[in-house]
């Protein structure tokens, strides 16, 4: 097996070390990640300019390269050039901070995997709920048993896993659903002495009543989340059928 770890914390986050600590045993690994932190930038890529790469030293026989740009393109150069031939998985993390929910469509941990399973290439992205937390070591026997999971039992195609750890002492792994909590922007504006307008986004957690087998209502638990996402069809195929001949009839 050849895995990729990549993230959006950057090169020198603790979750990607602790990936890289936890895989060596199982597997071959190659190292793309961002030269300095890039959360939130989801799926984002550069299209101007080239991307800087570097070869990067202190993970021992491991390939390692940080790349000036997004967390997407990171994957995209290692698929693209770093990389000899694509790997069989694409693991993404540890990122400090949860992706549980909706959080998935704005996380560059998430946008890692999903550009890998646009080109084809499976992936798993790991999470830590507490962004204020330096090092979580209690979580590392637990990265290896769900990646060799996964090698064993192969996600269908289009379908990564999101996986996310609990703050509290863990009671356990559940395969669960997405669930629906997502960041609300709490907007704060005034006006900047040079005369123009400043906006100031906060973040603040809606709170919607979840699922018992979503990710937020079982990660509340204590459990170690796993929830399947499935990219690979996104058209609402109910309403496709449904309306496709009243829609073109209409024009």
């Amino acid at each position: 097996m050849h895995i990729l770890l990549t993230n959006d914390d950057g090169i020198d986050a603790v979750g990607l070390r602790t990936l890289w600590e936890s895989l060596q045993g199982i597997a071959d690994l190659t190292i793309v990640a961002p030269m300095e932190e890039q959360s939130g930038m989801g799926m984002s890529v550069t299209y101007y300019g080239p991307l800087r790469a570097e070869k990067v030293q202190g993970f021992d026989h491991t390939p390692a390269w940080k790349i000036q740009g997004t967390p997407a393109d990171c994957v995209k150069a290692g698929l693209g050039g770093i990389l000899d031939s694509p790997p069989d998985l694409i693991v993404s993390g540890i990122n400090h901070g949860s992706n549980a929910g909706r959080g998935i469509f704005s996380s560059g941990t998430a946008g890692c995997v999903i550009q890998g399973i646009l080109q084809g290439v499976p992936g798993i992205a790991f999470s830590y709920t507490c962004c204020d937390t330096e090092s979580f070591p209690h979580v590392k026997k637990y990265v290896t048993p769900i990646v060799q999971y996964v090698i064993d039992h192969p996600l269908p195609q289009g379908t990564f896993l999101n996986v996310n750890f609990p703050h509290e002492a863990i009671q356990g792994v559940k395969l669960a659903r997405q669930g629906l909590s997502f960041w609300l922007e709490s907007i704060e504006k005034k006006m900047h002495p040079e005369g123009h307008l400043e906006i100031h986004l906060g973040g603040l957690v809606n709170d919607p009543d979840e699922h018992p087998e979503s990710d937020i209502a079982l990660l509340k638990k204590g459990f170690v989340t796993a929830v399947p996402i499935h990219i690979k069809e996104l058209t609402d195929l109910t309403h496709f059928e449904k309306s496709k001949t009243h829609f073109e009839r209409h024009f």
